[in-house]
C-alpha cells in the first residue's frame, strides 16, 4: 500500500480538515466511533477532527496505562473540557504491567503494548459501546519506521498485512496518515488547539515504556517519570524538537555521603529535527547539562550517573526502545 505524502510546505490545513471531516462522516455513517487521547499532538488533532465530524457520536477515552507522564490524565481532560470534549479516563494499569512482566526485548515490549491496548483494553471498550470504528493518530513516520524494520510502531497494521477488523473486531481510521509531525502541527493550529498542545514535544505511543531499557516495572517507570519531569522543566524554554530521559538497565558505581553506591544511570536526549526522519542532538550549554545532572542525581532515588546522547539519527533513533 503506497501512501501519498502531503508535505507540510504544500499543506492547506483548512482544505485538509474539510476533506477528512467528510471522510470520517462518510465512513462512520450514522454510527458511533471511539478515539484514544494520549495528550500528544497526533491524538489531540484526531480528537478534534473526530469531534468536528461526529460531535457527541465520538467517545473520547484516555487509557490510564501507568506509563504516562505525571498527572497526564487530569491535565489532558482539563484541556479538552472547555472545547466541548468530555474525556473518559479508563484505568488499565494492572493489565499493562501484567503484560510487561518478564519482558525485556524491545520489540516484544512494543507488541505487549499493542496487544494490551488494541485487543484487551480497547477491544473491551469498543464491544461494550457498540462502536465499529476507532480513530487514531498514525502519521507517515510511524509507517516508514515500521515498514523499514527500524522499530515496530504500536499503531501500524495495514502496512504489515494485519486487518484490524479481523484481529480486533473494529475498523481503524487514520486521518493523519499522509502527514508528518510538522504537517500535523499545522492542522492542530487550524483546529484551534492551544499552543501547549500543538507545539508540545512528541511523546511515544508506548509512552515511558519506550524509555526504560530492560523490564518495565512500576518502580522503574516511577524513576523515569521523575527524570522526565525534571528534563521537561529544565528544557521547556529550549527550541528543540524533542527532549527526554532514559533509564538504563545496568547499574554503575557511584558514591554518596562518602560511601559507595551501586546506582542507576539516566541518559538525557534532546533533538533538533523537523519531521523525525533525521535528527541532530541539540548543542545544549554545559551549565544546562550540569543543572540537569545535579537535579536528577539529587531528586531521583538511586541515580548516580547522568549522560547526554551526542549521536545523530541515523544511526541512533530519537527514542531508545
Amino acid at each position: 500500500m503506497t501512501i501519498r505524502e502531503i508535505p507540510a510546505a504544500t499543506l492547506d490545513p483548512e482544505a485538509f480538515l474539510a476533506e477528512q471531516v467528510e471522510a470520517i462522516r462518510r465512513e462512520v455513517g450514522d454510527g458511533r466511533a471511539i478515539n484514544a487521547l494520549s495528550g500528544g499532538v497526533d491524538s489531540a488533532t484526531v480528537t478534534m477532527l473526530g469531534h468536528r465530524a461526529l460531535g457527541e457520536r465520538l467517545r473520547t477515552v484516555f487509557v490510564e496505562n501507568g506509563i504516562m507522564r505525571e498527572g497526564e490524565a487530569a491535565r489532558v481532560a482539563g484541556i479538552f473540557k472547555p472545547m466541548g470534549v468530555a474525556v473518559e479516563i479508563v484505568d488499565a494499569q494492572e493489565e499493562f504491567f501484567a503484560a510487561f512482566r518478564g519482558v525485556t526485548d524491545p520489540e516484544h515490549k512494543r507488541e505487549a503494548v499493542t496487544q494490551t491496548f488494541y485487543q484487551r483494553v480497547f477491544g473491551r471498550i469498543v464491544r461494550e459501546s457498540g462502536a465499529r470504528h476507532l480513530l487514531q493518530g498514525t502519521i507517515l513516520t510511524d509507517v516508514d519506521e515500521t515498514v523499514a524494520g527500524i522499530k515496530r510502531q504500536h499503531n501500524v497494521f495495514a502496512q504489515l498485512g494485519i486487518d484490524p477488523e479481523t484481529a480486533f473486531g473494529y475498523k481503524i481510521l487514520e486521518p493523519l496518515i499522509q502527514l508528518r509531525k510538522d504537517g500535523v502541527r499545522k492542522v492542530a493550529r487550524a483546529l484551534g488547539l492551544p499552543e501547549s498542545v500543538w507545539n508540545r514535544p512528541p511523546f511515544p505511543g508506548p509512552a515511558l515504556a519506550a524509555r526504560v531499557v530492560g523490564e518495565v516495572t512500576r518502580e522503574r517507570i516511577a524513576l523515569v517519570r521523575q527524570a522526565t519531569t525534571i528534563v521537561e522543566e529544565e528544557l521547556a524554554g529550549v527550541e528543540a524538537f524533542q527532549y527526554l530521559a532514559v533509564l538504563h538497565e545496568d547499574r554503575v558505581t557511584g558514591m554518596r555521603d562518602g560511601r559507595r553506591e551501586f546506582g542507576r544511570q539516566i541518559e538525557v536526549r534532546c533533538w533538533d529535527s523537523v519531521d523525525a526522519r533525521e535528527a541532530t542532538p541539540t548543542a545544549l550549554p554545559f551549565p544546562t547539562l550540569r543543572r540537569l545532572a545535579d537535579r536528577i542525581t539529587a531528586e531521583v532515588p538511586g541515580v548516580v550517573s547522568v549522560t547526554y546522547n551526542i549521536a545523530t539519527k541515523p544511526p541512533s533513533t530519537i527514542e531508545v526502545v
